[in-house]
C-alpha cells in the first residue's frame, strides 16, 4: 500500500471524527457565541438544530445521490462546501449568517458519512469488516465527546477559532479524497433511491431509530435526573454525561471484533437488552457513582447497537449500500431529534417511566425488527 493511500484510508476514519465534532462543538460556547453574536445563550443554542436539522433530512437521499454522481466528487464538493460554510460561520458578524454557515454544515456532512461507510466497506475484506466499522464508530465517539471540551477551550480565547480549524481540516480531508476504488456507480448502473427502501432496510433503520434514541439520545433525561434529584452541578453534569461517549469510544474496536466473529445481529441484540437494562439502571439507581458507572456502560451497548447496525447494512450484496446505510443513519438521527420532544413531557409526569418505557421498547423491538439474513439493497 503506498504512502497515498494509507493517508487516504486515514481520511476515512477522520472524516467520521469531523461530522460529530462539527456538529456538537458549539455546545459549550453557547454563551460566548451568543454574546458575541447579540443573541441570547437559548437563541444560540438553535445552531445545534441548524446543524442536526438538515443533516438528517438529507441523509434520507444523499448517499444515493452521491454515489449516483460518484463517491470521490461528491465528497470532495462536499467537502468543500463543508469548509466554506465553516470559514461562513467563522467570519459572520450577526448570528443570522452564523445559522447560514451552520445549515450548509449539516447538509454538507449528509454528503459525507454515508459515502465515506460506503467506501470503507469496498476497500476492507468481508471478514474484517466490523474491526473497520468499530475503528470508525470510535472515532465518531471520540469527535462527539471531545467536541465540547475542545469548543469550550477555544472560547476562551475566541470561539471563532474553532471553526477555522474545522475549515482547515475539511479542506485537508477533501484534498485527500477516498482511496481509489470502483463504486457500484462507477462500475455499473446508477444506484436507485428505492434500492435502499427495501423493507429490510427500514427495519434494521427502525432499530437505529429506537436505539439511538433510547440510548444515546437519553443523555438529556441523565442531566434532568443528575441535577434534580443527584444534586450535580454544571459541570459535573457535563463529566457524568462524558462517560457514555468516552466509553464508546474505548469498546468501538473490541464490538466490531465481536461482530467480525459472532455476526451483526448478535451484536445489535445484545446492545439492545444489555443497553434498555442499564438505562432503566440510570434512571433508578441513587447514588452517583452507580449512576456513572450504568451510563457508561450504556455507551458500550450504545457501539453495539450503532456498529451492529452499520455492518447488517454493509455486509449486503445489493448495488447501494451507500443509500441504504444513508437511510438507516437518517432514522438514527431522526431517534436522536424525536426523544426529547417525546420523553420531557413523560418526565415531567413520572421521571422513572422516562427511562423505562423507551428501553422496553428497544428491548422488545430489536429481536423482532432485525433481520436474521443481511439486509439486502437490491
Amino acid at each position: 500500500m503506498s504512502t497515498r493511500d494509507r493517508l487516504q484510508r486515514g481520511a476515512l476514519y477522520s472524516g467520521g471524527f469531523l461530522g460529530p465534532f462539527g456538529g456538537g462543538v458549539v455546545t459549550s460556547m453557547l454563551p460566548e457565541l451568543g454574546d458575541s453574536l447579540g443573541v441570547s445563550t437559548a437563541q444560540a443554542a438553535s445552531s445545534l438544530t441548524s446543524y442536526l436539522l438538515p443533516f438528517a433530512t438529507l441523509m434520507l437521499v444523499s448517499g444515493t445521490y452521491g454515489a449516483r454522481w460518484g463517491g470521490l466528487r461528491t465528497v470532495r464538493v462536499a467537502y468543500g462546501v463543508y469548509a466554506a460554510a465553516a470559514l461562513v460561520s467563522t467570519l459572520a458578524p450577526t448570528f443570522a449568517l452564523f445559522q447560514v454557515g451552520r445549515v450548509l454544515q449539516g447538509c454538507a456532512n449528509a454528503f459525507t458519512t454515508p459515502l465515506l461507510l460506503g467506501a470503507l466497506a469496498a476497500v476492507t475484506p468481508a471478514a474484517r469488516l466490523g474491526r473497520a466499522l468499530g475503528a470508525f464508530g470510535a472515532l465518531q465517539a471520540a469527535g462527539q465527546t471531545t467536541a465540547p471540551l475542545i469548543g469550550g477551550i477555544t472560547a476562551e480565547a475566541n470561539w471563532r477559532i474553532a471553526f477555522a480549524i474545522i475549515a482547515a481540516v475539511a479542506l485537508a480531508l477533501g484534498a485527500l479524497g477516498l482511496p481509489r476504488t470502483a463504486t457500484p456507480a462507477e462500475s455499473g448502473a446508477p444506484p436507485r433511491l428505492r434500492d435502499a427502501m427495501q423493507p429490510a432496510v427500514l427495519r434494521v433503520g427502525l432499530v437505529a431509530l429506537l436505539g439511538w434514541g433510547a440510548l444515546g439520545g437519553l443523555g438529556f433525561l441523565v442531566a434532568f435526573r443528575a441535577e434534580d434529584e443527584l444534586g450535580l452541578d454544571s459541570a459535573h453534569r457535563g463529566l457524568l454525561l462524558t462517560g457514555f461517549g468516552l466509553a464508546g469510544m474505548l469498546a468501538a474496536r473490541p464490538v466490531g471484533a465481536a461482530i467480525d466473529r459472532w455476526g451483526a445481529r448478535a451484536a445489535v441484540l445484545t446492545g439492545a437488552v444489555g443497553g434498555a437494562v442499564l438505562v432503566a439502571a440510570t434512571g433508578l439507581l441513587g447514588t452517583v457513582g452507580a449512576v456513572a458507572v450504568a451510563w457508561a456502560l450504556a455507551g458500550v451497548a450504545g457501539q453495539l447497537v450503532l456498529v451492529g447496525v452499520n455492518s447488517a447494512i454493509l455486509t449486503s450484496a445489493g448495488a447501494n449500500r451507500s443509500g441504504a446505510v444513508s437511510v438507516v443513519q437518517a432514522l438514527r438521527f431522526g431517534g436522536t431529534a424525536l426523544a426529547p420532544l417525546a420523553l420531557t413531557p413523560l418526565y415531567a409526569v413520572n421521571p422513572v417511566a422516562a427511562f423505562v418505557v423507551p428501553t422496553t421498547m428497544l428491548a422488545v423491538a430489536a429481536p423482532l425488527l432485525m433481520p436474521r439474513t443481511p439486509a439486502r439493497t437490491d
